[in-house]
């Protein structure tokens, strides 16, 4: 592949809901640009994107790849993103070093909430857009309902720039009303012609409404417009390229990538009309001084990078994707990360397509390419010039929204799993990995069901280990009510010396939920020799693990040590430590013990329609409303809800919305469970334990 600058390259995210067709466009593209001697299909595993174990398994895409595309003296890096809501953390580094993003709409599906998602992370990332009407060769597929569709949600800036050639199974091609081009067939079969006579008066409309958005898009350009009644071909195509790139403009192409119709004529208006890097300001600061830096795609400046994905390979090692920003990478060049005060080692560099490596010697500004064994660096990274350091913000992924406890499969491979989950976190910064400090549970969190179990299986297929998925256990406490006194008389005598430790305890609440326990020493005239006091406490603070009703933490507990006795021979710190267990669990017993769950704030984000059903369902789930307020998506609800009632909370509630809702939680406090809900748990508890037996 030869070396391209930075005006002829075109940083492309392919996007949209899942099952569109994203994959196979992407493929019908690299065919058609000869990147590939044949297309491959989804369906049976061989398409270059698509090229991990579960990926071909599933017949989706899991994670982002890299297709760079050569065509018409333009590289075009295409970015195949996944589309499945569980995996919209692959969408984010793609949209951080993007100029442009295509987002496919069905043919028959028209605007789904996955189009909404696309167009969102779009515009939140500064990305120029394009709709790509794909699958127009099937059966009831219609253009113009889906542009009327588009128009209605997104406005007078989305413009028509292909028309279809016939719809269904009677599509043959496409019409650039732009270039005044006509597409038919595809492949060797490929013919490019005017426009056909029955459409010019359709493609007159559809460019006279390209060449008013252009001329909004300059104020020169309006004048012109106003003052002449039209713009100069010259000057349409400037106004387009600019309102593309500001995103003023919005154009619609169609396709059907299963056939390849329509792909050359995509590939032509990408390489025309999409922006370029050149120009690009990429905004950070000097990590040296925390004064703000910034680089342009220049091939002269200093060399900079952002790392935007990780691919972990077993065999090759880890792979770090990212795009030069600025400057010109070599083999020999001194690399630093920014993020980490690292020098790093550039070694081989590659252009990525799917899992294929095509070595290079130099990459300019602008464009995508990949290195491997990097030590220190991972996704969101910077690498720079060590003499000219720069360090770029970060890449914002999605915070987790389900978790469930992960266990080895096999005795003795805890070390494997977790070493290969530490691996995969890398790939995949949309997951978190931590230990439960209550439960002992290491918990897996990521974006839903699915994610986790993919998560799993890549962990297999990998790493060579398997894991076990479960749901993670509830850290419930325990407390008393009120207030209480127990003896606690240990006396053994086994020849010799014997064992006699006694004490009076009072134990009294000090407020539900707490995690202090309170020692007060209240003993008079000796009846309780002073060194063995801390045997007292520290045989109550041994205990307080494991409470009396169901074996969970005991908390907010004030133990009072007011009286016993002791024998001058055989009491000692073990026989009073043995007493304080006595006195805690007869004690704690007759002290009206409740069973605490935790109580966790949540915030939902749905649209205005799913408000009914989403506070109905937290009514179910035991949930307390506390408000209700507008916001960008619609509506935000404000609660608060058991966290044993919210575990898989996330797949429910992308049901109940159809993946439009969203929502965070936070920890907030311990609340008594209610009397029948906490019998069965404590029924559960010792059948637990019962078993372990």
């Amino acid at each position: 592949m030869k070396e391209y600058q930075a005006e002829s390259i075109r940083n492309v995210a392919v996007l949209g809901h899942g099952s569109e067709g994203k994959t196979t466009l992407t493929e019908a593209m690299l065919f058609a640009s000869g990147a590939v001697d044949r297309q491959g299909r989804v369906e049976d595993g061989a398409t270059t994107t698509d090229f991990e174990p579960e990926e071909t398994k599933r017949s989706i895409s899991l994670s982002a790849a890299v297709a760079p595309v050569e065509w018409n003296d333009a590289k075009i890096n295409l970015i195949d993103v996944p589309g499945y809501f569980e995996f919209i953390g692959e969408m984010m580094g793609p949209l951080k070093v993007a100029e442009a993003s295509i987002i496919l709409v069905g043919s028959v599906s028209g605007v789904t909430v996955g189009t909404e998602k696309a167009w969102d992370n779009s515009v939140k990332y500064g990305v120029s857009r394009a709709f790509v009407i794909n699958q127009m060769d099937r059966e009831h597929a219609s253009f113009n309902k889906v542009l009327a569709q588009l128009q209605e949600k997104y406005g007078s800036a989305v413009v028509p720039a292909f028309l279809p050639i016939g719809e269904g199974i009677g599509f043959k091609g496409v019409a650039d009303v732009i270039s005044g081009k006509a597409y038919t067939g595809a492949g060797k079969n490929l013919k490019v012609s005017d426009i056909p006579a029955d459409m010019a008066v359709s493609a007159k409309s559809a460019f006279g409404a390209i060449e008013e958005a252009a001329a909004g898009a300059d104020e020169a350009l309006m004048e012109a417009y106003f003052e002449n009644g039209e713009l100069s071909r010259e000057d349409t195509l400037k106004g387009l390229r600019r309102g593309i790139a500001d995103g003023s403009i919005v154009p619609v192409f169609c396709v059907a990538g299963v056939n390849g119709t329509g792909v050359a004529g995509l590939l032509d208006a990408i390489a025309a009309y999409l922006p370029s890097p050149v120009g690009r300001i990429s905004k950070g600061v000097n990590p040296r001084s925390d004064e703000p830096a910034q680089r342009t795609a220049d091939p002269k400046e200093p060399f900079s990078a952002l790392v935007f994905k990780t691919i972990a390979d077993p065999f090759v090692g880890k792979l770090s994707l990212f795009k030069v920003c600025s400057g010109t990478l070599s083999v020999d060049i001194n690399l630093l990360n920014a993020n980490s005060d690292r020098a790093e080692k550039a070694g081989t560099i590659y252009f990525l397509r799917g899992k294929k490596q095509i070595t290079t010697e130099k990459v300019y500004a602008g464009d995508i390419c990949a290195l491997a064994k990097l030590q220190y660096t991972n996704t969101g990274n910077t690498l720079c010039d060590a003499g000219k350091p720069v360090k770029y913000d970060s890449i914002e992924f999605p915070l987790p929204s389900i978790s469930m406890a992960v266990y080895a499969k096999k005795s003795g491979e805890e070390d494997k799993v977790f070493s290969g989950l530490s691996r995969l976190m890398e790939e995949d910064p949309s997951i978190r990995i931590e230990k439960n400090p209550e439960t002992l549970e290491t918990l897996l969190s990521g974006q839903g069901e699915l994610h986790l179990e993919v998560v799993s299986r890549k962990l297999s297929s990998k790493f060579g280990v398997e894991a076990n998925l479960q749901d993670p256990k509830i850290p419930y406490r325990e407390t008393i009510r009120k207030s209480v006194k127990a003896q606690g008389r240990h006396k053994k005598q086994t020849g010799g010396h014997g064992q006699f430790g006694d004490v009076w305890i009072e134990f009294q609440p000090i407020g539900g939920g707490s995690t202090d326990f309170e020692f007060v020493d209240k003993v008079v005239g000796g009846v309780v020799p002073r060194n063995f006091i801390p045997s007292v406490e520290k045989g109550l603070r041994e205990n307080l693990p494991k409470g009396v009703i169901a074996g969970y933490p005991m908390v907010g507990l004030r133990a009072i040590l007011y009286d016993g006795s002791y024998h001058p021979v055989d009491s000692s710190e073990m026989a009073f430590k043995t007493a304080a267990r006595l006195a805690y669990k007869k004690g704690c017993k007759d002290a009206s013990p409740a069973l605490l769950e935790p109580i966790y704030h949540i915030e939902v984000e749905i649209p205005d329609e799913y408000m009914g059903d989403v506070i109905g369902d937290l009514n179910k789930r035991r949930g307390r409303i506390l408000g209700m307020s507008q916001s960008e998506s619609g509506q935000q609800v404000v609660g608060e809800v058991p966290l044993s009632e919210v575990l898989k909370y996330a797949t429910d509630l992308r049901s109940m919305t159809q993946a439009r809702g969203s929502f965070t939680t936070a920890y907030e406090r311990y609340e008594e469970v209610p009397g029948n809900i906490a019998q069965k748990i404590i029924d559960a508890a010792k059948k637990d334990e019962e078993e372990e037996e």
